[in-house]
């Protein structure tokens, strides 16, 4: 999804968006300004502990289809990375909608659910055509799975929530993250699908990002 064409789409079309631009696949090491790009200015980094060298971030939005596409991947991918690297999910606040769906994934990270719920609320959404677009919708499709409406409202409209979801649009900024998926590099990279040609070409070159950054080149 483009941010840029959000605006354009929702008005128009709802929710749906289209991942524009995709650069043909390259033979040989990934291509600077045509897989990925180097920040001019890095971004924060944020390591959950000292043993981690490099953090690796994922950009996305519940109600994206390409991110619902790249999850499975993902989580795959996430879970063979070295020892030495840190991962971690932020939503992007780009407008309203993405912004509800920030508190939606802060609240699941505050109350403990996101291993049970996180892939739950991509399915529901994409598969089951659910709704979640307001704060009511969201409060009882989590009480029918089993959530406590009233810490889930609790948790949602929390100061720490907001402080999150803050947070995690200034490292969209930081990054200058257009569209998701995308996945951050140490502060210093980012690469995407509509850079590297495919999802599976967007781990690929994040492997090779990773490598780089841990030189420090």
């Amino acid at each position: 999804m483009q941010r840029r064409d959000f605006s354009k789409q929702l008005a128009g079309a709802g929710l749906g968006l289209a991942l524009t631009g995709v650069a043909r696949a390259q033979a040989g090491a990934p291509v600077e300004g045509e897989h990925y790009v180097r920040l001019s200015t890095p971004a924060p980094v944020t390591l959950t502990s000292p043993d981690k060298k490099v953090e690796v971030v994922e950009f996305f939005w519940y109600g994206c289809p390409h991110c619902f596409a790249f999850e499975p991947l993902l989580e795959t991918w996430s879970h063979k990375l070295p020892a030495d690297v840190s991962f971690r999910r932020v939503p992007v606040g780009f407008a309203l909608p993405h912004q509800t769906h920030q508190r939606l994934y802060y609240a699941l990270e505050e109350l403990g659910l996101l291993a049970t719920h996180h892939r739950r609320v991509f399915n529901a959404i994409h598969q089951q055509n659910v709704r979640l677009n307001t704060d009511a919708e969201i409060a009882t499709f989590m009480g029918a799975n089993g959530v406590d409406s009233a810490k889930f409202s609790a948790a949602f409209k929390s100061f720490g929530v907001s402080t999150k979801a803050t947070r995690a649009r200034a490292l969209a900024d930081a990054y200058k993250i257009d569209g998701v998926p995308a996945l951050g590099i140490h502060g210093r990279f980012y690469t995407s699908a509509s850079l590297s040609g495919s999802h599976e070409k967007t781990v690929a070159v994040a492997d090779f990002l990773i490598q780089r950054a841990r030189l420090k080149r």
